[in-house]
């Protein structure tokens, strides 16, 4: 699930390069923040202090309540790095989890 989660997030982050309406980036913006915050409490729960803070840190950044003005050019440059950051979280984790198998198996 979390995996599934982490890659329609960053789609839908680098569709907000395209020119959409306002209204898409406000829908962004709170999916990004639940995901976030629910990522973030995930790995808190598993004792990964290190990211689960950055995953709230993030929930904190794209929250629609109180919002952060970059203006375009610079959040076009935010959603890019969040989006590569999760697809690289998909790969690190797997790659992990290939080590943690490799190491049971000898």
């Amino acid at each position: 699930m979390e995996r599934i989660v982490k890659i329609i997030l960053a789609v839908l982050l680098f569709l907000c390069l395209l020119d959409m309406p306002y209204e898409y980036y406000q829908l962004v913006r709170f999916i990004a923040f639940g995901v976030f915050a629910y990522l973030g409490f995930i790995e808190l729960g598993n004792s990964n202090q290190a990211l689960g803070f950055s995953y709230i840190m993030l929930a904190f950044l794209f929250q629609p309540f109180l919002k952060v003005a970059l203006g375009r050019d610079l959040w076009n440059i935010v959603d890019v790095i969040v989006g590569i950051g999760l697809l690289v979280s998909l790969l690190k984790k797997r790659t992990s989890h290939r080590a943690n198998e490799n190491n049971r198996n000898h």
